[in-house]
């Protein structure tokens, strides 16, 4: 073999080694973290608590309805900042480009499976409302 051939057998050869590690973000690794579901209910709040996720993981957020109220959920810094596999509706699964908001005509579920790309802090929240409970906060770190 030439020297150039065998620069590039080893180089390939070096990229089949290191191969687990491509894909351990969770998603080829088939390993998605289940967040606590969202939960849209007229006048009760959406998340206990913030969600402190981390970039690069894999998640899968449900958001629930009880029907009580016609809802909402918008957040386009959050769906700009994050890469969606699949919204999951009543065993559809929809493969967006991009989302900006999601809204319940009455009762039921969707499952968002997505990746945290950017670090920061991004809001989901009932359009119109300034309330705190109101809203749904990801704090995303490194």
């Amino acid at each position: 073999m030439k020297p150039t051939a065998i620069t590039a057998a080893l180089g390939f050869a070096a990229i089949l080694a290191t191969g687990p590690a491509f894909g351990q973000a969770g998603l080829l690794t088939g390993g998605a973290e289940d967040l606590p579901p969202i939960t849209l209910s007229s006048g009760k709040p959406l998340a206990e608590k913030p969600y402190e996720i981390k970039a690069g993981k894999y998640y899968e957020l449900p958001i629930q309805a009880d029907g009580s109220a016609e809802l909402a959920l918008s957040g386009p810094e959050f769906f700009r900042n994050v890469w969606i596999n699949e919204v999951v509706i009543n065993d559809i699964e929809i493969r967006p480009l991009g989302v900006d908001s999601l809204e319940f005509d009455d009762e039921g579920e969707a499952t968002i499976s997505f990746i945290a790309i950017r670090p920061g802090r991004f809001v989901l929240r009932i359009p119109g409302t300034t309330g705190e409970s109101q809203q749904a906060i990801f704090n995303v770190t490194d």
